[in-house]
């Protein structure tokens, strides 16, 4: 039996993209998934197809910028479900793309407000209650620019850093009370982000470019490479694992029997000469 059956996973973002396929991974193994996300189609689609293979899944209709709506999703998945035991937060933004000073700012705060004060809302709204009940799992999308610089995408690196960051602080003051949060950067799939970055033309690198062109032709990384390890952080597998970034191609299956020193898998640090 799968040790997420009939757990309460809340995915936000979960209407597309990588958010979606996790949702799908998590109802395959008998979760029950609270899909937010800010689109009712999307919501819709995404249920219909959990309930087609045979899983359990609510739509929760919220933005992650109004705290309101979103703790009104939250309390409605509580009432269904019950207790939330794995929160991912998958919505995130690309923002402007193509140079910073070129775009004088422009969404720069929107990104800002979704992508990192949007988990720290989400954040806010859930893990009291894991900390309360000592127990439970937080998985943070992080995403390309979140440990290095990424010309052309400096408002979202600049907001997945400091996501990141904020992972590793907030693992430090939860960790005695038995509650765990990482980054996962789940590598490149197709999403309309990948078209973004097509779209952008010469705004953006011939690398970006090349990336997402190959990303469009292959898919991408597998979403079994990502599901897998959602998974293995929304587990009791890793319980000492937490405030850390791991990437889908990471050799992180070897966490599982391994201790984890401070500086493993963690946001870069400027190294002293």
């Amino acid at each position: 039996m799968s040790e997420f059956r009939d757990k309460a996973v809340l995915i936000t973002g979960a209407g597309r993209g990588i958010g979606k396929r996790l949702a799908l991974g998590f109802a395959a193994v008998g979760a029950r998934v609270g899909l937010m996300a800010r689109s009712k189609p999307e919501l819709d689609l995404t249920q219909l197809e959990i309930e087609h293979q045979g899983g359990v899944a609510i739509r929760l209709r919220a933005d992650v910028r109004d705290p309101e709506a979103l703790r009104t999703g939250i309390d409605r998945m509580r009432a269904q479900f019950g207790p939330i035991h794995v929160l991912i937060c998958a919505a995130g933004i690309q923002g402007p793309v193509g140079p910073f000073l070129a775009n004088a700012g422009g969404g720069f705060a929107e990104t800002v407000e979704t992508n990192l004060n949007g988990v720290m809302v989400t954040c806010a709204a859930v893990l009291p209650e894991m900390v309360d009940r000592r127990s439970g799992k937080a998985v943070i999308l992080s995403g390309g620019g979140g440990a290095v610089a990424r010309p052309g995408f400096a408002a979202y690196a600049a907001s997945k850093a400091g996501l990141i960051r904020f992972v590793e602080t907030l693992a430090e003051e939860i960790r005695e009370h038995n509650v765990q949060i990482n980054c996962m950067s789940p590598g490149g799939a197709y999403t309309h982000m990948t078209d973004q970055i097509l779209a952008a033309g010469d705004k953006v690198s011939w690398k970006e470019q090349e990336d997402a062109r190959q990303v469009r032709l292959t898919g991408g990384v597998p979403a079994e490479k990502q599901v897998a390890l959602a998974m293995f952080l929304a587990s009791e597998r890793s319980n000492h694992v937490s405030g850390k970034l791991l990437h889908v191609k990471d050799d992180w299956k070897r966490l599982e029997n391994s201790p984890v020193t401070p500086d493993m898998f963690t946001l870069r640090r400027v190294q002293k000469g």
